[in-house]
């Protein structure tokens, strides 16, 4: 038997609840999202490219949010010591490229492992924490609000593209 990506029963966001649980609920809906992008799809199809000569597969999107979720919440918001999940040294897309034997199964589990560390991670953080992130030449003070806002930003930045990618493969199309 063919393996391929479990259905999930996806989150809906909460609507009437506090900045934090409202913040966290659209979060969850989006993560959901792209793991609903790639139910009932097998390891070859996770590896369809969007269009050449673009890179883009739904397996490397999963890659690069785990890692991000790993970036953002565990590495700068938490300052945790931890590596990233890729090697970027010599490919900065390394979460998106070398995915031909890549275990699809193993980074959908590593998805929700970085999921539950980053959820751990921040949960006694008040949304006014502050870490100080580098970008080129200008430091910035970052608080974990704007780490929420912009996971919610990149996920569905991201699920745009896993709409685009999943309809390519199967025609499948949906919210």
């Amino acid at each position: 038997m063919t393996w391929t990506v479990p259905e999930i029963d996806r989150r809906h966001e909460p609507y009437v609840a506090d900045e934090r649980t409202m913040l966290e609920g659209w979060l969850d809906h989006h993560r959901d999202t792209l793991v609903h992008k790639c139910a009932g799809l097998t390891a070859e199809q996770l590896r369809t490219r969007s269009v050449e000569p673009s890179g883009l597969t739904l397996l490397g999107l999963v890659r690069h949010m785990a890692d991000v979720e790993r970036w953002w919440f565990r590495i700068r918001a938490a300052g945790q010591d931890v590596p990233t999940l890729y090697d970027y040294s010599t490919d900065p897309d390394a979460d998106h490229n070398d995915i031909a034997d890549a275990d699809p199964a193993e980074a959908l589990a590593t998805l929700r492992a970085e999921i539950e560390a980053a959820r751990e991670a921040v949960t006694g953080l008040p949304l006014e924490h502050t870490f100080h992130h580098r970008r080129g030449d200008t430091t910035h003070e970052i608080s974990l609000r704007w780490v929420y806002v912009h996971m919610i930003e990149e996920y569905a930045r991201h699920n745009g593209h896993a709409d685009l990618i999943r309809e390519r493969i199967d025609g499948v199309t949906g919210a």
